[in-house]
This record gives C-alpha cells, sequence and structure tokens, in this order.
C-alpha cells in the first residue's frame, strides 16, 4: 500500500515537469550539425476568472518616511516580485458559501453511498468505464435527491443539519463542516540538504557523505472519535516523498460570533444573524475567517478548476495567499511614493470631498464615508492595476509570517518567510502579516505600507483575504515612472 501511495505521488509530483516539457509534439531540428534547440508547444494562459494581472515589477517596500508621531521608523528596502494574478476584490460571502455548499453537499454524498444511509453506490466512482479500479470518488454528476427522497436518503440529507435548541429552525451543523486536503511542501522537498540520495545533499568532497538520512516535520490530522479535529505535528528520519505530504483537516464554517465577540457592549446581534446568513450581504467581503480557513478555501478553488477542466493529471498554478510583497506592490500600483493605493496622502478628494476608501474618518464616526461596517466589494474606485478596496474594507490575509527581524531574514526576490506552526509551538509563532486596515481602522492604518499582523486562529469580523495565482511566463507592460 505504501508502494501505490508512493507511487501515486511521484505522478503527481512529476505533472509540472511532464506537462512542461513533453506536452504537444516536439521535434528536433537538425541543421548541419548544429544545434538548433527543440520545439516545445506554449500555452497562453486565460485571463482566470474575476482576477487582474499583476505584472512583475521592484518597488521599496515598507515606509519610506519616518513617522514620529506614530512610533514608525523608515525601513524601506529594495524588492522584486514576479507577475501573478490576483482578485480584484476580496472574497465574498457569496463565494465562500460556494465553498462551504460544497463541503455539505460532499459529505452527503458520502453519507448516500454509505450502507448505513441505504448504501446507494451510485454516488461513488470506484471502477472506470472499461471495469478497472480506480481510486474511489464522488460523482458530482448525479444530484441529490433534494426532491422527494426516500427514507434513507432523507436521513442521509438531513444528517448534516441540527435543531437550534432556542428557536426550533433547522440550520446547516458548523460543526460538520470540515474539509480535508494535502499539501505537497515542495520548498522542503527540494532543498539539498533533504535529498533521498545522501551523496547529492553537500557538493564539497571534503565532507563524508552522511549515513543517516535528516529529520523533517510533516503536518498531520485526523477527526477522534467524538468528532474532533486533531492536529499533529510529526518529527521522524526522511523516508521518501510522501513526508513532505502534509495533511489538513479545517473547520471551515466562518465565526459569525465575530461582530460580538470583537467589539464588547455593542449591540451587534443583527449582524450575527444576517451578515453571512442573508442574501443581502451576498457581495459584501467574507469575514470570520481564519488564515487557516483562507489557504482551504484557495485549495478547494484549485482543485475546483483541476475537475472542471476535466484535467486531473495536468499542473496547474495554485490559488494561494498572496505574499506581503505581492500584497504590498499590488496595493501600491508599483509606485514607491504611493502610501495609499492612490497618489497623495488624503484618504479623500480635496477638490469633491469623495472618499477613496472605507475607513473611519474620525472618532466614534464610520459612517462618514457612506459605510457603518464593511460596503459592498468594488464600491470605490480601484486602483491603476484595477484593484479594488486594497486600502479599508477587510484587513485582507497574507501568506507571510510574521517576526519582528522578518526584513532581515527575507530575500529581495521574491521574498516570503514562511513558518508552518505546531500544535506545541508558543502561540506568538503562529502570527500571519495582514494588510490593508478595514472600516474598523482610521486613515494611518490603511496604508498600503503598513504592515499589521494577527494571530492565524483569529477570526475577526474586520478581516477578509483574497487569492493569487503566479503567472507563467509574461509580458512586461509599460508602468509609470517611479
Amino acid at each position: 500500500m505504501k508502494k501505490l501511495l508512493i507511487y501515486i505521488l511521484t505522478a503527481v509530483l512529476m505533472a509540472p515537469v511532464m506537462t512542461s516539457c513533453f506536452s504537444g509534439r516536439r521535434s528536433l531540428n537538425t541543421q548541419g550539425g548544429e544545434v538548433t534547440g527543440v520545439s516545445a508547444t506554449t500555452f497562453s494562459e486565460p485571463t482566470p476568472y474575476g482576477m487582474v494581472l499583476v505584472d512583475c515589477g521592484s518597488m521599496k517596500e515598507g515606509p519610506a518616511q519616518r513617522d514620529s508621531l506614530w512610533g514608525i521608523d523608515s525601513v524601506a528596502r529594495g524588492v522584486s516580485v514576479d507577475a501573478f494574478w490576483m482578485d480584484e476584490t476580496e472574497i465574498t460571502n457569496s463565494k465562500y458559501k460556494q465553498f462551504l455548499y460544497w463541503v455539505r453537499d460532499s459529505i452527503i454524498r458520502e453519507r448516500l453511498a454509505d450502507p448505513a444511509y441505504g448504501g446507494n453506490e451510485d454516488f461513488k466512482i470506484e471502477e472506470d468505464k472499461e471495469g478497472n479500479p480506480v481510486k474511489p470518488h464522488l460523482d458530482w454528476s448525479r444530484n441529490i435527491p433534494w426532491k422527494n427522497p426516500s427514507e434513507d436518503e432523507e436521513r442521509a440529507i438531513e444528517s448534516v443539519y441540527r435543531t437550534n435548541p432556542i428557536t426550533g429552525n433547522k440550520e446547516l451543523d458548523p460543526t460538520q463542516m470540515n474539509y480535508r486536503y494535502e499539501v505537497y511542501n515542495m520548498t522542503e522537498a527540494v532543498k539539498r540538504k533533504n535529498r533521498l540520495d545522501p551523496t547529492r545533499r553537500d557538493y564539497n568532497t571534503d565532507h563524508a557523505v552522511p549515513t543517516e538520512n535528516p529529520m523533517i516535520s510533516k503536518d498531520t490530522a485526523y477527526i477522534d472519535d467524538d468528532g474532533k479535529i486533531v492536529r499533529q505535528t510529526i518529527t521522524r528520519q526522511l523516508s521518501s516523498q510522501y513526508d513532505f505530504v502534509n495533511t489538513y483537516i479545517v473547520n471551515i464554517f466562518p465565526d459569525t460570533t465575530c461582530w460580538v465577540n470583537d467589539f464588547e457592549n455593542s449591540y451587534n446581534e443583527p449582524y450575527v444573524r444576517m451578515y453571512f446568513a442573508n442574501g443581502n450581504y451576498n457581495n459584501y467581503p467574507v469575514v470570520g475567517v481564519s488564515w487557516d480557513q483562507a489557504n482551504a478555501f484557495c485549495n478547494w478553488r484549485t482543485e475546483f478548476l483541476r475537475k472542471s477542466l476535466g484535467k486531473e493529471g495536468v499542473y496547474i498554478e495554485p490559488y494561494r495567499l498572496p505574499t506581503e510583497a505581492e500584497w504590498e506592490y499590488a496595493a501600491r500600483a508599483g509606485v514607491n511614493k504611493n502610501k495609499y493605493p492612490w497618489e497623495g496622502d488624503m484618504p479623500l478628494s480635496e477638490d469633491e470631498g469623495c472618499f477613496y476608501a472605507n475607513f473611519k474618518p474620525q472618532e466614534g464616526n464610520y459612517v462618514r464615508d457612506g459605510s457603518i461596517i464593511s460596503s459592498p466589494v468594488g464600491t470605490y474606485q480601484p486602483n491603476d492595476f484595477g484593484l479594488y478596496d486594497m486600502a479599508g474594507n477587510v484587513s485582507e490575509w497574507t501568506s507571510t509570517a510574521y517576526t519582528e527581524s522578518i526584513d532581515k531574514m527575507t530575500n529581495d526576490l521574491n521574498p516570503e518567510y514562511r513558518y508552518n506552526v505546531a500544535k506545541e509551538d508558543p502561540y506568538k509563532m503562529s502570527r500571519k502579516i495582514v494588510r490593508g486596515g478595514s472600516w474598523k481602522d482610521v486613515a494611518h492604518n490603511i496604508r498600503s505600507d503598513i504592515r499589521m499582523w494577527e494571530y492565524e486562529n483569529e477570526q475577526r469580523s474586520y478581516i477578509g483575504f483574497r487569492c493569487v495565482r503566479s503567472k507563467v511566463g509574461y509580458t512586461k507592460a509599460k508602468r509609470k515612472k517611479q
């Protein structure tokens, strides 16, 4: 069984190589014995839905001027980032609900195929058209019998719901909305020190070849008998590429109670009941999602696209959270002098008095800019890259871990610092960088060059996210002079 898993994993890991090097027909050109290269089929990536292209570029990351009032030092440094696609807007309640309902429907389909609920084998595919065994997977082409279900089918459908003990209403059971996924940690896998062949770990021939494999850490998770998610970090000796596959199980239901817990002695109960559930808020940014939940959404979005394309074995660049450097470069539209996503140092037009973003203009006055809490995405004008709400509305998770010395630790080429916190680590090591400020922040805190952080397991009423995808190849567009 272990060999089979390794074989399957190897096939998946080789997909990027296979698709980039051997897709399409190739011919070996010969010109009188001269080397002319091998022709290759190129693939023009279509624009991902709802995304805009952010061209590669460089900037001075961080504040360029010292601000004694806020205790901010000038820490600007030059960095460069490669091209990537970025969501035009923050992920909305509507888009996140699509993820939630997919998880709900997958649980129902699993139970419809379960013998305990009637065992309808049609909901799970275990053989291909020729009758050969395949890895069992759900048949999403078969509709759930929402109308006129049999007794067993009704039990399967109703099993994901619960009755509210206070109101008596039927509602989705948040505790069951768990999403399981695996991530191959390529960064660690390709490091020389982690090569399976010990002779290739150190090219210095004066050094002895190591006799033992290095120790590695991997994340894994399971659900115990009480239905609780148990996350573990395993440390063991490297034995195969499978050791770099991390397993996660994430409860993806947003914390709708964040509206009360974030604001003590406030009457925010209507938001608890309505903000995520009511369709009037569908086009508002989703909040109450942790860093782990945002990453789970990115993984699901990647798999959803891959399966929709019908190309299980083809590698596509994954959706992911932006790095801090990518986010800042995109927010400032690649212009060093921009403290905000727009020109100038004011959050509103001096001539017309129009606000450029949703924030807190004055003490106790949230509504002067037109919104008391978050606003529908895309309410304000986009920046020069075509990105909306890069300042205010909701703060946004990045993939970057926070540490006080991050600027000294990261490279100036695609800078990124990642740390997968283990359960036994100190809580402060779970901090992740958030950017952009929110509807509850003053103008200073929605600046594009200001770094803030939050614990990765926190779920706030003022933090959301958007996704990016790396661009494969690029055409450098002309930008304004910096």
